[in-house]
């Protein structure tokens, strides 16, 4: 075995074999864990206190993100360098009769906790061993969305030299398909009451917006990435919402619509009220935004009159939408028991 702090010097390792007594403390070895999602030294309090009152610090590798902030700190830590297999029984010689801590890899080191506990139940069965008490310390927590660090991550890696060569190719408008195909899966999921398709088909939209910000982020003149997506848009729900993070009172969910339109509109500075509807919608639930922007704007205008189904099926969705039911919705729930209707008659 082979033990270099991150000097490069030699660091001595306990023997195995028999140098004396065995302690009459056995010992405690600490797993220190941390999630690579928040910024190397940031730990808990509890971490540190370990930390400083440790004898020895370990680590198993020597790139390791908590090594700078932990040197910085005034904590020694040692590299040990052991064949996976031999890690368990190293460790917790290291332990014996004091308190020695292990920095957790980014992997998490994966079955070194089952294996230190095999070793343990061995141990307990071997007369005179003395089996150090082992402890998890988790030394920092993931915050709330702090796992969409890692889809930057793996969207940054597909689009880069060597990741995927059909992600690498895409642009905004070759995927415009899939954003579409995407949104109406995750309506059905929605409309179905699928919690399980819900869930999945939020991750796919999502993925939709990540990907689009990671093109835009190599645009050679206007470039913009992710942060200044997210950026933009906090900025404007908190502009928009001055009831919550300002002094406007709004307390109705009427008041607040219409302070939403009001900033809105003061925002783009639209000559009309169906400025910004946009018109690749489909053509149901267009007419029956045309429709609602007009009401609020309190323009009146009288559906066409015409019998040709086009001016047949706006009065429909005008007349939808003036119920307060989603035209769109509402043809798409009958659609779905049309469907169901086709495939009994197709059983029998």
């Amino acid at each position: 075995m082979n033990e270099t702090n991150p000097a490069g010097s030699p660091a001595e390792l306990p023997d195995s074999g028999p140098t004396g007594p065995e302690p009459t403390s056995p010992g405690r070895l600490v797993l220190l864990g941390s999630t690579h999602r928040v910024a190397p030294g940031l730990l808990s309090w509890p971490a540190w206190q370990v930390l400083h009152a440790a004898e020895r610090v370990l680590v198993g590798d020597a790139a390791h993100p908590q090594l700078a902030p932990l040197a910085r700190a005034g904590v020694a830590v040692e590299v040990l360098d052991v064949p996976s297999y031999a890690l368990p029984r190293t460790l917790a010689e290291a332990a014996r009769g004091t308190l020695v801590v292990w920095l957790v890899g980014a992997d998490g080191d994966p079955g070194l906790t089952d294996s230190l506990a095999r070793f343990a139940v061995e141990g307990a069965e071997t007369p005179g061993a003395v089996i150090p008490e082992l402890e998890l310390l988790p030394g920092s927590y993931d915050l709330p969305g702090a796992r969409l660090l890692d889809l930057v991550t793996v969207m940054d890696r597909l689009r880069s030299p060597g990741g995927c060569p059909w992600d690498a190719e895409q642009t905004h408008a070759s995927l415009v398909k899939y954003l579409v195909e995407e949104a109406y899966e995750l309506v059905e999921a929605i409309e179905e009451e699928d919690r399980h398709m819900l869930r999945e088909e939020l991750g796919d939209v999502l993925m939709q917006v990540f990907f689009h910000a990671r093109i835009a982020q190599e645009h050679p003149t206007e470039p913009f990435s992710i942060d200044d997506v997210v950026g933009d848009l906090v900025e404007k729900l908190m502009y928009r919402h001055p009831h919550v993070f300002g002094d406007v009172d709004a307390s109705t969910p009427d008041q607040v619509e219409a302070n939403w339109e009001e900033l809105k509109a003061a925002e783009k500075q639209r000559d009309s009220a169906v400025d910004g509807v946009p018109l690749g919608q489909p053509a149901l639930a267009l007419a029956a935004k045309l429709h609602s922007r007009a009401t609020k704007a309190g323009v009146r205008v009288a559906a066409p009159t015409g019998e040709d189904f086009g001016a047949r099926l706006l009065r429909l969705a005008v007349e939808a939408q003036a119920a307060g039911t989603d035209p769109e919705a509402a043809l798409r729930e009958a659609a779905r028991a049309y469907r169901d209707a086709i495939r009994s008659a197709e059983s029998r």
